[in-house]
Formats: C-alpha cells, structure tokens, sequence
C-alpha cells in the first residue's frame, strides 16, 4: 500500500489514523505511541510479506540503538492494542526465526468509505407528474394516515394512564458506573512468545504470581485471577478490558526463552490514554521456574509501587 504516512487507512475493521496517533473502531477509540503507530504503517505498507527484525529495527527505530525485545514488546502491545491473538493471528502473524507479516486486509480509508453523490435535483427521480386532483389525492391520504396515528396514539396514552392511575411516584435511579480507582491495576495473562510456544504454563504462573504480590501492596486494587484470565486468547482491547475491570492500569508482558536464559518482559499502561508508563525486561537462568515467577513478581511489585499513584 503506497500512500503518503500521514493518510488514513484501514487495516481489517480498524481504522488507522496516524496523523491523532489513534485507531478506532464502533465507537472505540484507541490510542497508540509513536512507535507502535510506525511499526503499524511498516506491517501495513508490506501486507502480506515478511518483515524482518533488522527491517523493522531499521524503519521503526531509525538512527536509534536497541535491541530486538524492543520490537517483540512493540508487536505484543500492538497486538493488545489491535485486540489480536497471537495464536489465532487476524491482523499480526509471527514467522518463527523471520518476523512479522500483516494478514489483515490493508486499504486506503479513502477507498474503503468514498460515496457517490449524484449531482442531479431530487426531482429528476421521482416518478412522473401527473395531474393536480392526483397531488391532492396524495395529501388528503397522507392527512387520514397522520389522523389515524394520533387517535391510536390517544388511546394508548388512555389505557396507560388507566392501567397507572394508582401507582404511586418511584424513585427514578440512574447507574453510573463509578471512576476507577487511581490506584488500580489489573494483570493480563502473560504470552507465550517462545519459538515453540510451549511455556504457557510458566506464563500462566508468572500472571497468578504477580496478580497475587501486587494484591498485597496497601491501597492497591488488584482484579482476581478469575477475572484475568477470562480475557485470555480473547480479542479485546486494553481500553475494553479496562473499563469492564474497572482499573485505571493495566499490566501485561511476555515470555521468551533463548538456550537456558528465560527473559520476562512487563509493561505498565495507563488506561485512560494507552501510555506506556513503566516497563522493564527481566532475564534469568532457566533452572528453578518457581524461583524466578516470585523472583521477578517481587521486582515488579516493587517497581510497581511508585509507578502507580
């Protein structure tokens, strides 16, 4: 897809903006960091291709040093972002050892939503005049249909008022669902972004681990697992499961494993505006998996509680 950078375009259902830095998508508005919206045209302008680490590095992180964890966080937030399943990919496939292809349909949002408009009069096609008693006929119907609506509708306010004559006044109540917490956070299920995807289970315990130490911190609100956990392998954006859970924060990272290194990544994003506002990279020898879940779960929370206010 060729376009100039700043041009809409759609990508699947969503609907990319990258002159507000913001996707949206029935109503949902979404927004996205400089990077993450760069990585998103990259994927977008190659569709269908593999696109290679060192590529991405290279067009998404120009002229600025860093390692690939920061494209594997960049694709696991935009996958959060785009509401995206790593496992089941609609928009964000991984090609293990190779990179990232985009899978989703990609076109111009100007082609995707033109309209056609007929400069020709209304009059031009409607049917063909016919004599004057004809029009008069018409609007002596259209008087007896707006007549009989107006008696019907009496009637109906005769039987209401019959039926509610002795009911007494109730209170009218209004649900308003209250603000989040400032200090709340909910924890995602962790991903399992090793080359064969069968560290779920470490991943799993790495999100109960911490669910369960951030729980222990005073004053913070911590959804439980069960509440967690049903947004797993779900499609949801940070923004909807933010709302649903009722927390200003949403943590969530990854797993990946190299030889007998184990690296943990953890994110914090502030809700409200999808904002990175702390993350971290965590590597550790692969030997006791216990050790390390409530090793980094300990450092997190710790980093948590002065991230969180």
């Amino acid at each position: 897809m060729d376009q100039p950078r700043n041009t809409p375009f759609r990508v699947g259902t969503w609907l990319i903006d990258p002159a507000c830095g913001q996707i949206s998508r029935d109503g949902d508005v979404v927004r996205l960091d400089t990077r993450a919206m760069r990585l998103l045209q990259c994927l977008a302008r190659r569709a269908g291709a593999v696109v290679s680490i060192d590529e991405l590095l290279d067009e998404v992180w120009a002229g600025i040093i860093v390692t690939p964890d920061s494209v594997y966080q960049a694709v696991a937030s935009l996958r959060r972002s785009l509401g995206d399943d790593p496992k089941q990919p609609t928009y964000i496939a991984t090609v293990p050892r190779l990179g990232y292809r985009m899978v989703a349909r990609v076109e111009p949002y100007a082609e995707s939503t033109a309209t056609v408009t007929d400069p020709t009069p209304a009059a031009t096609h409607s049917t063909p005049l016919v004599g004057h008693s004809s029009t008069r006929g018409q609007g002596l119907k259209l008087w007896m249909a707006w007549a009989a609506f107006a008696l019907l509708a009496m009637v109906g306010a005769a039987i209401w008022l019959t039926v509610h004559n002795d009911a007494r006044p109730r209170a009218v109540t209004v649900a308003v669902k209250a603000q989040p917490d400032a200090k709340s956070v909910a924890v995602l299920p962790f991903l399992d972004l090793t080359d064969d995807m069968k560290e779920e289970p470490f991943a799993d315990g790495m999100t109960e681990e911490l669910i369960d130490k951030l729980s222990k911190v005073p004053g913070l609100h911590v959804p439980a697992p069960t509440s967690s956990f049903f947004y797993k392998d779900k499609q949801f954006t940070i923004a909807n499961i933010a709302r649903a859970l009722n927390v200003a924060y949403v943590l969530d990272g990854s797993v990946r494993k190299s030889g007998t290194t184990l690296r943990v990544a953890a994110r914090l994003v502030r809700a409200d505006d999808g904002f990175v506002v702390w993350s971290e990279t965590y590597d550790r020898s692969w030997s006791d998996k216990l050790m390390i879940q409530d090793d980094i779960a300990s450092e997190v929370t710790k980093a948590l509680e002065t991230s969180i206010h």
